[in-house]
């Protein structure tokens, strides 16, 4: 019998544990390891942060639902891997610490023959003084990264209403809370949705809203920017984001690092070097992701966590981490398998893999600070790549050591992405986009790098149903329901 032990219970690594265990059946062993009681869909938590949904909406507790899937569950965080085991048992084994609260704080060693890290991020607040605290709770600035963040911005959000129908002008600030931030596209979401409520509330023109952000053009999201068909034309997507900005009267500042906030203050480096300073009464900035501080170590006991991870704390797969300056890299880089090169039987997916550098041409000020997002991994190229890795190691198991791996690289892979600006019914909209692929490919399409018959994007009513039927198929997915498998990542 094998054991499979998946670290995170995220859309990478539910979907990675789920089907392993339904590839192996009973005759092997999946244990799944994250420190949440629950599973969130992180997309909708932008409609938890301005009141449209609740907490239960968009999380459910893991626990039974692995139970039916004979998938054992520890809710605990990884601390150590040890690869190759240790001076007494050659069996490669995680140490792990409970976060249950009758067990808090208790350690256990769990052996595996197969380790699929999909631990996600920490989210680094501390990276930006006064951004928040551990919990994205801070005084200053409030956060969507988590269900919980979000009602917690949902009830500042109403406080700011309410003034502004008592008369009182409030200033809204939305972005990224640094140089290096990734997940622009969740920022995006919620300043566009703010803007919708406030409309729906009667008190928009009470309201001045503002996009700080770490890209040095609008629509960047991280990936570059990108050309896409849209009514019979291939625009960009600065002219579309562009637009949406200003039909909505939404002011930006952009290529901005936030080095600091204060209450009712965010100051912030630029590009050009010069430096600047926000006010607002209300604002939410998405902190930069690092890992989870996973430490390694070999059968002796000295750290080789260096050797196992990038310094950003991601795990090393198969990318090449050699590639030096952007006018040498090639789509090529990216990994396709996600296995670690010193250790097979370990793999990352999610946003736990290191990617070999950033999609979007870095970029420094005249300081010295570097201002540009880091690559998004997120939403379907997660799910993609954990049912990847997962019918790579069931291959492995099932088939023999020399079983070919399944591959699933960024520069091959497209993405659909539905942005809600602003949950309505019959007034909602959503920008639906494809891209293709998520990591441009110049060699095989010169010029935007990507296939402009599969990148396209359009905004309307229509995009807002997507989304909105698209939470329930995931989540419905997520619990193993009739039909899971059918339903794409």
């Amino acid at each position: 019998m094998a054991r499979v032990i998946v670290l995170g219970g995220g859309v990478s690594g539910h979907t990675a544990a789920t089907f392993t265990k339904k590839w192996l059946g009973k005759s092997h062993e999946v244990i799944v390891v994250t420190p949440n009681s629950k599973w969130n869909w992180i997309p909708s938590n932008i409609w938890v942060g301005v009141g449209q949904m609740s907490k239960e909406d968009v999380t459910f507790d893991l626990a039974p639902v692995y139970a039916k899937a004979g998938i054992k569950f520890y809710q605990a965080k990884a601390l150590e891997i040890h690869p190759e085991g240790n001076s007494t048992n050659s069996s490669p084994y995680v140490v792990i610490e409970s976060t249950e609260t009758n067990k808090l704080g208790q350690l256990e060693n769990i052996e595996y023959d197969y380790l699929i890290n999909a631990t996600g991020p920490k989210l680094n607040f501390a990276a930006t003084p006064g951004l928040g605290d551990a919990q994205g709770l801070g005084d200053f600035t409030v956060s969507v990264c988590t269900a919980d963040h979000a009602v917690h911005a949902s009830h500042e959000l109403e406080k700011c209403i309410e003034k502004m129908r008592q008369g009182v002008r409030q200033k809204f600030l939305i972005g990224t809370g640094h140089g290096m931030c990734t997940c622009q596209g969740a920022a995006f979401e919620y300043i566009f949705n703010i803007e919708h409520e406030l409309k729906k509330a009667g008190v928009r023109e009470m309201a001045d809203i503002k996009w700080i952000s770490n890209e040095s053009f609008l629509g960047d999201f991280g990936v570059g920017g990108l050309h896409m068909k849209a009514m019979g034309f291939a625009v960009s997507s600065k002219i579309f984001a562009e637009s949406l900005f200003a039909e909505r009267n939404v002011d930006w500042i952009i290529g901005a690092h936030v080095n600091k906030v204060e209450k009712g203050k965010a100051h912030y480096e630029l590009l050009d070097g010069s430096y600047g300073e926000e006010e607002f009464d209300f604002s939410m900035l998405i902190p930069p992701f690092a890992g989870v501080g996973l430490r390694a170590f070999d059968q002796v006991g000295e750290d080789i966590t260096a050797n196992i991870f990038a310094p950003n704390g991601f795990m090393k797969v198969d990318a090449n981490y050699a590639a030096g300056a952007y006018e040498n890299w090639k789509a090529s880089d990216w990994p396709s398998t996600y296995q670690n090169p010193t250790y097979k039987n370990m793999f990352a997916c999610g946003i736990a893999f290191a990617p070999p550098h950033a999609i979007s041409k870095p970029m420094s000020s005249p300081n010295g600070t570097p201002i540009n997002p880091t690559p998004p991994r997120t939403g379907m190229p997660s799910g993609i790549m954990g049912k990847a890795v997962a019918h790579s190691i069931c291959d492995l198991i099932l088939k023999g050591s020399d079983a070919p791996l399944h591959k699933a690289s960024m520069a091959n892979m497209g993405a659909a992405c539905v942005a809600s600006a602003g949950k309505g019914l019959f007034n909602g909209t959503a920008a639906a986009m494809t891209i293709y692929p998520v990591v441009p490919d110049f060699e095989k399409y010169p010029g935007t790098g990507r296939d402009t018959e599969y990148t396209f994007g359009e905004i309307g009513l229509a995009g807002h149903w997507i989304k909105h039927i698209l939470h329930h198929l995931f989540i419905w997915k997520a619990k193993l329901k009739a039909g899971w498998t059918l339903i794409p990542e």
